[in-house]
Formats: structure tokens, sequence, C-alpha cells
């Protein structure tokens, strides 16, 4: 539902953009708006860019040519048209277009950013950006093509190639051509001026946008896996003592701490835990018993990037830096350095959940877990049971691990030497969110495994959240007691815990129990 309330919604430029907010203002929950605060320092800035050029001193990017061609001048009369060919000439991306929403969500950093006034881009130009924004005009982005330094060049050119009549939006859920749209609403393009263009597309919107969708989707894989991991260690009857309190404060990892307290939270009170408790065996394996440790380690690269990036998506990134008449800098904040490590970290964060996912679905199949029959099926031999689905695991773990090498190792010159150093964050970020997507996938199987566990346990019970998630995954995807087409069970599968669904349930089931499910650290791993 759409939000008009301007009290209610997010000041461009003014208020501290959050990870969650960010993604609201994408899908159209909130709206953002332009203060008279913010428009007037926006003019204030750009006044002092039209003295310069008034003036006829030598600034970068304002009467100068760009990258290696620094030292080349260009006339009071040509700086206008400077800055169109510099979206031109720079919209040089290939591959497929970007998801909709992706390049959105760079309108909508790229705005902010702008809005801060260090750019000296014109009021104009914002309110149009803002526009497309609003009207859900969105312009179509190629995915390859930026090395992640002197800014997003080429994804940025393309995102900004409508303002001046240029390129192709998506309008009506349909790609057009920029020039009918304009045509259709009886409107003109934006008349670039003096460093518009290079502000526009000096920045790191393209691997900030791209890591938002990163921190949401890697997020969601890792609050699912504590559960479907309980729920697997109920089904092989492993041990609640790993997870205990005092045992964490000796070594007390925050993600260790949060993620050993879900693990008490959703096996308390368990008939499955109590029946075992004096059991013979003395310890499980590492795939169970150091859940807090490994998905603990995998919670903290999240925090390191949600914090990094929410330090990104609230600075100026573009280049130069225009702070009076007097003080203009040419520095490196286009730079995705910082953002490019830990996104490569959370990409091995990621690919080493999916990692004891497997581990855990493949000791889930064995005949040595006492009341699980071998490969999780009664009548094996004649039926396969779940031996192939862990095939399917142990190809995306393999496939993650190849995509592990982490990109910002590399840089490779451009622009004639001038750019000799670059981050290659664009490819960090495209490469670990397809990590996260194999990831959905693996820990989807794992959910089919441990609800297929879970259920040789009955009729005993385990704890009511438990039981409840197990009952809402048998909505979705049915006992398997003979061989059938699985891979209509993983699409299930992957697309239950892609909605949410689980989490949304176990908040209710939660309540309606009166089951304090909150944590003091709930804020600090939510986005």
């Amino acid at each position: 539902m759409k939000n008009n309330n301007k009290h209610n919604g997010f000041r461009y430029g003014e208020n501290f953009l959050t990870i969650g907010t960010a993604l609201k203002l994408a899908r159209n929950d909130i709206k953002g708006f332009l203060t008279p605060e913010t428009i007037s320092r926006v003019q204030a800035n750009r006044d002092v860019v039209l003295k310069i050029v008034h003036k006829k001193k030598v600034v970068y990017g304002i009467n100068t040519g760009f990258g290696p061609l620094c030292t080349s001048l260009i006339s009071k009369e040509d700086t206008k048209k400077l800055q169109y060919n510099l979206l031109m000439s720079h919209s040089v991306g290939v591959g497929n277009f970007i998801d909709k929403e992706i390049a959105k969500l760079m309108l909508i950093l790229k705005l902010h950013a702008l809005c801060k006034g260090y750019s000296g881009i014109a009021v104009e130009t914002v309110e149009r950006i803002l526009w497309h924004i609003d009207n859900d005009v969105i312009p179509l982005v190629p995915e390859q093509g930026s090395v992640g330094a002197s800014g997003d060049l080429a994804p940025l050119s393309h995102l900004f190639l409508p303002l001046i009549g240029m390129g192709k939006v998506w309008y009506n859920d349909e790609q057009v051509p920029m020039d009918v749209v304009l045509k259709k609403l009886d409107m003109k393009p934006v008349d670039l001026g003096p460093k518009e263009g290079l502000a526009l597309i000096n920045g790191t919107q393209f691997m900030a946008a791209h890591a938002i969708l990163l921190l949401e989707k890697l997020q969601n894989c890792l609050d699912h896996a504590d559960i479907i991991a309980a729920m697997n260690l109920e089904a092989m009857m492993g041990s609640i003592k790993p997870f205990d309190e005092e045992l964490h404060q000796l070594r007390p990892h925050s993600g260790g701490i949060y993620v050993a307290s879900r693990m008490r939270m959703l096996l308390s009170h368990s008939e499955i835990v109590k029946s075992h408790k004096k059991c013979s065996r003395v310890q499980d394996p590492y795939s169970l018993r150091c859940i807090p440790q490994v998905h603990g380690a995998s919670r903290n690269a999240w925090l390191h990037l949600k914090e990094t990036i929410l330090t990104e998506i609230n600075s100026v990134t573009d280049n130069p830096i225009i702070f009076s008449e007097d003080k203009t800098i040419s520095g490196g904040h286009f730079h995705g350095q910082p953002i490019a490590l830990p996104i490569d970290y959370a990409g091995l964060a990621a690919a080493e959940i999916g990692n004891i996912s497997d581990r855990r679905i493949y000791l889930s199949m064995m005949e040595s877990v006492p009341g699980l029959p071998k490969l999780l099926m009664e009548h094996t031999g004649l039926n396969s049971g779940f031996m192939i689905l862990q095939y399917s695991t142990a190809a995306l773990v393999s496939e993650n691990k190849s995509l592990c090498f982490p990109a910002s190792a590399d840089s490779i010159p451009t622009s004639l030497g001038q750019e000799d150093h670059v981050s290659m964050g664009s490819i960090a970020v495209r490469k670990s969110l397809r990590i996260v997507e194999n990831l959905e996938k693996i820990l989807g199987i794992e959910m089919m495994c441990a609800a297929q566990g879970f259920d040789f346990r009955k009729p005993m019970k385990s704890n009511v959240l438990l039981d409840d998630m197990h009952d809402l995954i048998r909505e979705h995807i049915p006992f398997a007691d003979t061989d059938r087409i699985f891979s209509e069970d993983i699409e299930n599968a992957i697309k239950l815990l892609q909605s949410k669904k689980i989490i949304k349930r176990l908040n209710e089931t939660a309540k309606k129990h009166h089951i304090h499910l909150k944590n003091e650290d709930d804020e600090v791993f939510g986005i």
C-alpha cells in the first residue's frame, strides 16, 4: 500500500537510509520526497559550479575532459555538450539487463547521494530522477561492463540515458524507448549542464544496489538455515547441549551467541530432545554440534557487509566533490574497494552455509542414524529414496566453491593507465548473488530432508514451533513413501523459503503460544 504522507516518508539527502527503507522505497511501500531545505542545498551547490564555469576556473570534469583526457580544456560553450557526450560514450554495458528492482534501487541511492549537496547537480535533474522513481519508469541497465572503481560508469550511464531522452525504460511493464515515453507524456528531456553528466555516472550505486538485495536474500537464508538445522537435528536426535548459554559466553562471538540462542528457543521443551537425554552417544558430528560456530560466523560476515553498505549508501561517492568555489577536490570516493571486500566475504559466508547444509543432508541419509531409514525411505532398493537429492546439493556446493574466488583480488588498469587500480566490486556482488541463489536451492533440499526425517519421530512431538513449521512444509510438500519426481518438490521448497512464509508463521505461532522470540540482537542482525 502506497504511503503519500510526507511526514511518514523518506527525505532524500537528509534522513539516514537503511537497507529496509531502501527496499520499501523500491517496492512503493513508502514515498520519498525533496524538502525545501534539500532543494536549497542542491541549488546552492549548483550555483558554485556555474560560477566556476563563468570565471573559467579549471576544475576536472567541469571544463576538462575525463580520465586520461583530464588535461584537455573544454570551452564554456562546450561544457554542456561534454555531458551529453559523456553519457553516450560511456553507455557500453553488455549482457542481460539487471532486475528492474535493482535498477530502481540504483536511482534511489543516486538520488540520495546527489541530494547531499556536494555534486553540483541541478534541481531540475534531481526532480526528474524522483519522477522516474515515483512513476516506476525504470531504465534498462545491462549487467556487465563495470570494473567498480571509477564509479560504476557503464551501468550508471545506461541508468541516466533516459534523462536526455535516450535508452530504454520499463513503462507499464513493457520495454519502451524513452523518447517514445516522453512524446506520449508530452515531456521534454532534461537539459544537462556542466558537471551533471559526471555527477550522474560517478559512484558505486550499481554495486550498492545489488548489495542491498544480497543482504536481504542472505539474511532470509540465514534465518531459515537455523530453523531447518534445528528440524534436522531433531530428525537425527542430536544433542541440545552444544547450544548451552554458559558455554557460548566462553567464546562470545556475537553471531555464535545469536544462533545458539535461536537453537535453544527452537528446541526447548521438545519431547524428542527429552527422549534421548541419557543416550550413550557423547557427541554429534560437526554439522550438528557446530551449528552456532558455522552459522554464527556467516552471521558476522553478513553483519560486516550490512554495516559497510549502510555507510556507503549514506555517502557521497562521485567526483569531483564541490565544497565551495575555492575548494573542489578530485578524490577517490568512487572506488569500490571498501564494499568489494565485504561483498566477497559475504559470498564466502553464504557458500559455507550451503557446505554445512549439504553435510547435514548427507548425514541424515546414513544407516547409522538411529530411527531413520537409509536414504530417508523405508523401502529402498526398488526406490532410490532421497539419494539423488544430495547429488544436487553436492553440485551446487561445488559450483559455489568455484564462485568463491574473490573478484576483489583482481585488478586491471583502464583509461590508458589513469585508472590503474580497480575493485571489480561489480563482479563480486553479481557473483555473490549467484552463490546465495544456489544456497536457497540447497536449503530448500535440506528442508525436504529434515521434514522427511521429522516424520519418522512421530508420535513424539518436538517444540511447538518446529512442529508447526513442519506442518507448514507439509502443506506444500507431502511425505514421500515412494520415489517420485522430486524436482517439483524442490521447486516448491525453494519458493516456500523465498516467500518468507516460514518466518512469518514462526512469529505468529510464537505469539499465539506466548513464546518470547525476541532477542536483544534481533535489530543488529535485521535490515
